[in-house]
């Protein structure tokens, strides 16, 4: 589920029919203050983050001073919420409370269908109110329904003018959940005010994931739930998923350091959910920092898996990298396999990696990791599934133990032919193969082999078997084709994939990466 901010939610609210607060968001001090220059009069400046208890963090303040709100918004935009900055504050006018209610809509999963939960009292500690709160039954097209809304509305004590206005609240609420097709929407608390008004004092919502393409107006970079705005690499990787159907690829950043106490940061490369669920744990409780999540299952190209190790890669600080998840039955595992030995490769990796690919072909992705190992400068292991996520946890302790060096981030390594105007480009999804002309003669028959002769001789040089647009779907048969050649000496064949934005990432922000 895609989440909003509160000011957010807010203009949908607004957008509904209910009154909300006035104001608008900032994104540094000066705009804060323009802002509560603009409201004239006492203000509240709020954190933007998709965490409760703001206000128990340092996160919510009240004041009439211009100088106050400059310095709200300076030390809140400095803050972090879990391990990821504030990007933004609201800033609006200070509500006249009376009475706070509590009104949230959300999809009953049980029931298959739309629920709203309503509570005479609202604010914190809502959650462990639930005793008092009622479930209101809504028609998924007609919305709440009218007798449900009246039982609710009549245990509140309000005279009969507030008891429309909140029955009306209610049934708004449907209609703005709806039109944007949330999941769950939350406004906690939904005030009276000293002059007889209903105000939606905060707001939370959720989007479906699969509306998210239906409401370009709500700006959702990335249709998933993350506790966070989406960081760079978040960006880039959802752009990796969109631009190939093959498989999945889910990535989010969950930690940028490690605490004290922490062996430090692990790249973390799952396959399956369950089985990732169970080697994070496994991880985490090897003493290690989990610095990201990445799912690469239902089948993925191997040039999918390629893409996502770069991504892992591309974060500071790391002590290893660890690969494991489930052996999922129509996955064949080497694949993946081919995908991490030439990320492996490419970045020099220099930091150990322990890497379970159980199921289908297993003994054969063992294998390719093992002879990549070979060839670089840290020790890459390759585990079945026989070897439970615990035991490969505890061997890779061992191997940090013994390496003591942290990832530096790095553009990957070019073979020097590619610049040569002679060389021979063939055009592949999202990138292109590379062949040294000049050397065709002494590794045609090791490129044919490897490539299941999807690249032949014509004329004396290198080409490709099959129709342009046939071919440039080969990327992960090509890909194999880049290892194999690689294992075997030779430096005359290599398979570019483009990741767009990343090797940009990476020199703003580390310059000093080679």
């Amino acid at each position: 589920m895609a989440r909003l901010h509160e000011y957010q939610g807010k203009a949908i609210l607004a957008a509904n029919g209910f009154k909300v607060p006035r104001g608008r968001a900032a994104s540094n001090a000066d705009e804060a203050v323009a802002a509560a220059k603009e409201l004239a009069g006492e203000v509240v400046v709020k954190i933007q983050a998709w965490t409760t208890g703001r206000a128990g963090i340092g996160g919510v303040a009240f004041t009439k001073s211009a100088g106050d709100v400059r310095a709200y918004a300076e030390r809140m935009l400095s803050m972090n919420v879990g391990q990821f900055p504030v990007e933004a504050v609201l800033v609006e006018e200070k509500i006249n409370i009376d009475r706070e209610f509590f009104l949230s809509f959300a999809i009953d999963d049980a029931a298959r269908a739309p629920m709203i939960i309503f509570a005479a009292g609202g604010g914190t500690g809502i959650e462990n109110r639930a005793g008092s709160t009622r479930r209101i039954l809504c028609d998924v097209n007609r919305g709440p329904l009218d007798s449900a809304i009246n039982d609710a509305v009549a245990s509140c004590g309000l005279s009969p003018t507030q008891a429309t206005q909140l029955a009306e609240s209610i049934r708004k609420l449907f209609a703005a959940a709806r039109s944007v097709e949330a999941r769950s929407l939350e406004i906690n608390p939904l005030v009276l005010t000293k002059n007889g008004e209903f105000v939606a004092a905060d707001c939370r919502i959720t989007i479906d994931d699969y509306a998210v393409a239906r409401h370009p107006e709500l700006g959702i970079e990335i249709a998933r739930e993350f506790d966070h705005p989406p960081t760079p690499l978040e960006r880039i990787a959802y752009a990796v998923e969109q631009n190939d159907h093959r498989g999945t690829f889910y990535f989010a950043q969950l930690a940028t350091t490690a605490p004290k106490g922490s062996k430090g940061l692990v790249g973390f490369h799952g396959a399956g959910g369950g089985g990732s669920m169970m080697s994070m744990d496994a991880v985490v409780n090897a003493g290690f920092t989990i610095a990201n999540f990445t799912d690469t299952s239902g089948n993925p190209s191997a040039s999918k898996v390629y893409r996502a190790a770069r991504i892992i890669l591309a974060q500071p600080e790391l002590v290893g990298y660890f690969g494991s998840g489930s052996g999922v039955a129509s996955q064949e595992q080497y694949w993946s396999a081919y995908g991490l030995a030439k990320a492996f490769w490419e970045l020099d990796l220099d930091i150990p990696a322990v890497i379970r690919l159980g199921g289908n072909t297993e003994d054969r992705a063992v294998d390719i990791l093992h002879r990549m190992s070979k060839l670089l400068h840290a020790p890459v292991e390759g585990y079945r599934k026989t070897d439970t996520p615990a035991f490969i946890a505890a061997r890779f302790a061992e191997l940090v133990a013994g390496d003591g060096k942290k990832w530096r981030p790095r553009s990957p390594r070019v073979p020097k032919f590619v610049s040569d105007p002679s060389a021979t480009k063939l055009n592949v999804k999202n990138g292109r193969v590379w062949i040294d002309t000049a050397r065709w003669p002494e590794i045609r028959a090791a490129v044919e082999t490897h490539s299941g002769g999807l690249i032949i001789d014509r004329e004396g040089a290198p080409a490709a078997a099959l129709p342009n647009e046939e071919f440039a779907t080969k990327d992960s048969e090509l890909l194999a084709c880049d290892v194999e050649c690689r294992l075997a000496g030779i430096e005359d064949f290599y398979l570019e994939l483009n990741i767009p934005g990343l090797d940009e990432f990476i020199a703003s922000t580390l310059p000093q990466a080679r």
